[in-house]
């Protein structure tokens, strides 16, 4: 029928947890306590609530104790034997893990497993912006804190949302520790950056030195 707005294709998030934290020093970064809860549960909750309908979430280190101590839900779980490869392998597993989780997912979300400041906010602004044939990054200005939000530049971070061949192309090129980066340095003009600063940030918690970010408001 004429005048119909297509349906946006689903989306599926994708969460890679499978670092062993060493340079934090207190086990998988997975299960750090944000809030009562383990951080992964947090993050998935967060994509769901956020519009994701479907989530994968990639394991390694010390997996079989982030499945007993997380409440994984409805997640595809995947445990990467190559996690200490680095990043790509575990890109790798979780974009092949999305197909199980929804083989009719047009776009994957891809979340890091140590990034609390996510919130469902951000995830709902990149999953309206999504486009075919695009991928859709988070962006966020004065990454600090998100009360300082305002004029600075705009510095790319996660989520990103990348279209499924996007996504698979990505997965194909990705080596060590890079993750995506070769592929977003190589197609830069694929690439969208949504300001994102009022709704969250991209910060990692990597070090001791990064423990209250588990401290701030949800």
């Amino acid at each position: 029928m004429r005048g119909l707005t297509p349906v946006p294709a689903p989306v599926t998030g994708v969460v890679l947890a499978a670092g062993a934290g060493t340079r934090l020093g207190r086990g998988p970064k997975a299960l750090l306590p944000f809030h009562g809860r383990p951080l992964i549960e947090h993050i998935l909750a967060q994509m769901h609530d956020g519009g994701c309908r479907t989530a994968a979430v990639v394991l390694g280190a010390d997996a079989e104790r982030v499945r007993r101590s997380a409440a994984l839900g409805g997640a595809v779980v995947v445990v990467n034997p190559d996690w200490e490869s680095g990043m790509a392998s575990s890109f790798r597993a979780g974009v092949n893990a999305a197909a199980v989780a929804a083989p009719d997912a047009g776009y994957l979300l891809v979340a890091l497993g140590d990034q609390p400041g996510i919130s469902a906010a951000v995830v709902a602004r990149l999953l309206d912006a999504r486009t075919p044939g695009r991928v859709t990054a988070a962006g966020y200005r004065n990454p600090g804190s998100v009360l300082d939000a305002g004029p600075g530049p705009l510095r790319r971070g996660h989520p990103m949302l990348f279209d499924l061949e996007l996504a698979r192309q990505a997965a194909a090129t990705a080596l060590g520790d890079q993750g995506a980066r070769s592929f977003l340095a190589a197609n830069g003009h694929l690439v969208d950056v949504v300001d994102c600063s009022d709704a969250g940030d991209g910060l990692d918690v990597d070090t001791p030195a990064d423990l209250p970010l588990l401290e701030r408001p949800s």
